[in-house]
């Protein structure tokens, strides 16, 4: 077998070919484009050994593995951090970085990620599109409430962008620029409304049969946005084998640094998807006022105090939903609280 090492950028991939010796048999470079990878498959299928490869992962590794492995080859993606850890250099251009990688692929030492099928990556590609959406909404939002305050403008309405707020904006006598941005801010929102709007019938539509949705929807400060967005990002449970494995890799766990007799915990890992990171938070701060969190939420907070105390206590109950999210997808239960709950709110 041939061990082959992939470098890519954005309009290079460097390869770099080994033998099962160790020996480099010839270095290459391809456009990373479908027909350049079919070519570079081609050329190399000519020398008649099957050829598994490693490719660290970033922005289209997943193109180049769909490619090749349809081409015949077999096609791993490596976390590239970890790839940092197990090879540090002192010196690192491309064509060191194939090699180490054909070197991890023929010591059999790639630390694979977990690749999502093709209808995994399309339900999380429409969930954070509406994500990406709702932020641009909320940054021409804020432009409009910053042109009120940087004249001195009051909102004396709850809702600026109703048809009480609506009413307001239109009778400001404001100098130009900042009228024709208003209005373009505010034909920007309608129209981003609309494009969310049937961005989340998709979603609701979708989730309606997703076997997931439902079971999540039973998780305090889960609804079926949340549900869905969960749902994606965390793909087939089974793959997690424990309710830890499902919590780290949601990122919310502390670096530990250990040595001797020391033992100390550094900021979060934030590894994993950001995006299921994002959920957890948001479906903990509205979790933290249901009875099952709500007095180890302010035990915490108490205990560390106004500055961050707050901060690390919705942590603390992200990674809790994610423990029993692990339970309950993988016995196909919905939410239910542990004991020691079910007494606290029968007393």
């Amino acid at each position: 077998m041939l061990h082959a090492g992939l470098d890519l950028s954005r309009k290079r991939l460097d390869v770099c070919l080994m033998d099962e010796a160790g020996e480099v048999l010839g270095r290459c470079s391809a456009f990373p484009d479908r027909d350049g990878l079919t070519r570079l498959a081609g050329e190399l299928g000519g020398l008649g050994e099957p050829v598994a490869a490693a490719i660290e992962s970033m922005n289209g590794a997943r193109f180049v593995h769909d490619t090749l492995e349809r081409a015949g080859w077999d096609v791993e993606i490596a976390d590239a951090q970890k790839v940092k850890g197990l090879a540090p250099l002192a010196c690192k251009t491309d064509r060191i970085d194939a090699w180490v990688l054909a070197e991890l692929s023929r010591r059999d030492l790639v630390p694979s990620i977990w690749l999502p099928d093709p209808g995994i990556r399309a339900e999380r590609e429409r969930a954070r599109f509406r994500l990406h959406l709702v932020r641009h909404r909320v940054m021409l939002k804020n432009r409009v409430h910053a042109a009120l305050i940087a004249f001195g403008k009051p909102c004396s309405v709850s809702d600026l962008f109703g048809a009480k707020g609506r009413e307001l904006l239109a009778r400001l006598e404001l100098p130009e620029p900042w009228t024709t941005n208003i209005t373009t801010a505010l034909e920007l929102i309608d129209d981003l409304d609309t494009r969310i709007d049937n961005a989340e019938r998709e979603l609701a539509a979708m989730g309606a049969d997703h076997p997931y949705v439902a079971l999540l929807q039973s998780v305090p400060g889960v609804a079926w946005v949340l549900g869905f967005t969960i749902a994606s990002e965390i793909g087939d449970i089974t793959r997690f084998a424990s309710p830890k494995k499902l919590a780290g890799y949601t990122g919310l766990c502390p670096r530990v640094f250990q040595s001797g007799e020391q033992d100390r915990r550094g900021p979060l890992a934030k590894n994993g998807p950001k995006y299921l990171r994002w959920a957890l938070i948001e479906a903990a701060t509205h979790a933290a006022r249901h009875p099952c969190y709500v007095q180890h939420y302010q035990r915490t907070a108490a205990r560390l105090g106004r500055q961050r105390g707050k901060k690390v206590a919705r942590v603390e109950v992200a990674r809790k939903l994610a423990e029993a999210i692990w339970h309950m997808l993988t016995k196909t239960e919905p939410f239910a609280p542990a004991r020691s709950h079910v007494a606290a709110l029968v007393a």
